[in-house]
């Protein structure tokens, strides 16, 4: 094998994508169990420690993150062998991992809440009870697409083709198509200090606004309806339910959902809706006004009717006629107790 290939064979690896096995890399925080015939001494359940280290007793400590868990065992069978514990034909080294630690990594980019997440977290119940040795385990929320989802999920606008992955000085990328087309793709397994990059596109791409393992299932929008033909929002049957729409759904959807559209033609077709939306990361606002007449009929144009996010707020307001008909109402109710007066004191 070429020097090229076995590096790029060993960086693949590296971030167990390649080879038949899936293997998770060691993180600080992993417990792992050694079992070493006639080494009771250095046999045990070990954790691995922050600086990325398998401390075994009376041994130097060795580097395990990074390492899948067939590699680690290797590593401390040589570690062994080279301080002088053991001859190398009699040392027989067993290494299973009993516990996954939960792991910080860093998703920055195009998602809604980038930062720092913390993935695969511990139960209390977890966090106290003592490992079982069990072989097998898979910690399936120690991967890429958990971390995405803990940022909020990608926006509408990132590159799902070119997600970056840095592990130290190295760097993987990612193609994550596969994630709304159904298609295989590569969900790497993460290890603490792990930065996840979303590039940006600057265009919107309506096959990744839909729930995903990289997306929101659903979004919470504030809407408000105060005015006829709703005369409340518990009128309107604004709930809770009603709050909730799938990720994906449009601004239109908003606005049927408020009962802002039917009615009386006459007194509803030129009602207006408005969106309110503040960006997390900047807290810049920003009002979009429309015709609910206008929404719904041109429905599919994305400039038009555009995609809701989550903490979106809409407010409908009545047509003029509505409003005419509002302000005879108000001066109506001056006048009736007016005349009556007047009726009262002239004889």
């Amino acid at each position: 094998m070429s020097k090229p290939l076995a590096w790029l064979v060993g960086a693949l690896c590296f971030f167990g994508i390649a080879g038949e096995s899936f293997a998770l890399p060691i993180s600080p925080g992993d417990r792992v169990k050694i079992t070493i015939p006639e080494g009771e001494e250095f046999s045990g359940i070990f954790e691995i420690d922050l600086n990325g280290e398998l401390e075994l007793p009376y041994a130097k400590g060795i580097q395990a993150v990074g390492l899948e868990p067939q590699q680690l065992q290797q590593r401390v069978y040589e570690s062994l062998v080279q301080q002088g514990f053991f001859q190398p034909a009699f040392l027989r080294v067993s290494l299973s991992v009993v516990q996954w630690a939960p792991v910080p990594v860093f998703v920055t980019g195009s998602t809604f809440q980038p930062g720092r997440v913390l993935i695969n977290e511990w139960s209390p119940a977890e966090q106290s009870q003592t490992p079982v040795p069990l072989s097998g385990q898979a910690p399936l929320n120690r991967m890429l697409t958990t971390a995405l989802r803990r940022a909020g999920g990608i926006i509408p606008t990132a590159d799902v083709t070119a997600v970056e992955l840095k592990r130290g000085s190295r760097k993987q990328r990612i193609d994550l198509t596969g994630a709304f087309t159904g298609e295989p793709f590569d969900d790497i397994p993460l290890i603490a200090g792990d930065q996840v990059i979303v590039p940006d596109t600057g265009v919107v791409n309506p096959m990744i606004v839909r729930p995903s393992v990289v997306t929101p299932n659903e979004i919470n929008i504030n809407i408000s309806n105060l005015t006829v033909p709703a005369a409340g929002n518990s009128v309107a049957a604004i709930g809770n339910d009603a709050q909730k729409f799938p990720y994906g759904s449009r601004f239109s959807h908003a606005v049927v959902s408020a009962n802002c559209a039917g009615g009386t033609m006459v007194t509803n077709a030129r009602r207006r809706a408005i969106l309110v939306r503040t960006e997390r990361t900047t807290g810049k606002t920003t009002v979009f006004e429309r015709g609910v007449e206008q929404v719904l009929r041109d429905s599919t144009d994305s400039k038009n009717n555009p995609y809701l996010m989550a903490d979106d707020g809409v407010a409908c307001y009545d047509s003029g006629v509505t409003n005419f008909q509002a302000v005879l109402g108000i001066i109506t109710q001056f006048l009736t107790p007016a005349a009556l007066i007047y009726d009262r004191i002239l004889p």
